[in-house]
């Protein structure tokens, strides 16, 4: 387990990187400025940033360089707009670790995360206590509506029953819940849930978003929280 600070001020975003990491384990505190980043990251003392480039008070790159320049040796991952080489340019001069471009998806997430912890601070990523006890599987509960889903046992409840998903239909669930909210293309749930498997295809997704709506809508017909994104993909209302 790693205690990882998110630097964003995207309220849904937040959200969605929080529960992505909390899945994994990890110990998430989140600042939504450039200030409250900086005094956040010098009272938890963070084993990895995920900083945002644009921030209310002041920008990433300042709070990057704030930490630098007071020897925080934490790893940072800058988040950057699609586009703006420069922003990747000055982040990894100023000391950033590693990049990655909005939109993303949560595995490609994942993976830098832990190859930036395995490769920076492998001593620090193993426990901050004394005693590292076993994490309880029903501490994180994701509510969408009447639906209830555990992540640390796989289970989604709803109103209290429990509900059988396919693993994949479970993998797409959360991949939506990861997303904070935000529009994901039917490409990158192919990529993310899927790994573009050669006989996938966009009517693969489709399936598996109808078989969530079944069960997890009141009215299939009308779904109130899995939305379609006409000629895009699809997004979870919460």
């Amino acid at each position: 387990m790693a205690r990882i600070l998110v630097v964003e001020d995207n309220q849904e975003l937040a959200f969605g990187l929080t529960t992505t990491l909390e899945i994994e384990g990890h110990q998430v505190i989140v600042a939504r400025s450039g200030p409250e980043a900086v005094e956040r990251a010098a009272a938890a003392q963070p084993d990895l940033i995920l900083l945002d480039v644009m921030l209310p008070g002041f920008d990433g790159f300042r709070v990057l360089r704030t930490l630098r320049e007071a020897g925080s040796e934490a790893c940072v991952l800058m988040l950057t707009a699609k586009g703006q080489q420069e922003d990747k340019v000055r982040g990894l001069r100023l000391g950033a670790d590693d990049y990655v471009t909005k939109p993303f998806g949560a595995m490609e997430l994942l993976a830098r995360v832990e190859a930036l912890l395995r490769r920076a601070h492998p001593a620090r990523v193993q426990t901050h206590g004394a005693v590292q006890q076993e994490p309880d599987p029903d501490a994180l509960v994701v509510r969408i509506g009447g639906t209830e889903i555990f992540p640390g046992r796989r289970l989604v409840r709803r109103h209290g029953q429990v509900v059988t998903l396919t693993p994949k239909a479970y993998d797409l669930l959360m991949a939506l819940v990861a997303g904070g909210g935000a529009v994901i293309s039917r490409r990158d749930l192919l990529r993310n849930v899927w790994r573009y498997d050669d006989d996938v295809t966009t009517r693969t997704v489709d399936l598996h978003v109808a078989e969530l709506r079944r069960k997890l809508e009141d009215d299939s017909g009308n779904p109130e929280h899995i939305l379609t994104v006409w000629k895009v993909g699809y997004r979870l209302e919460r």
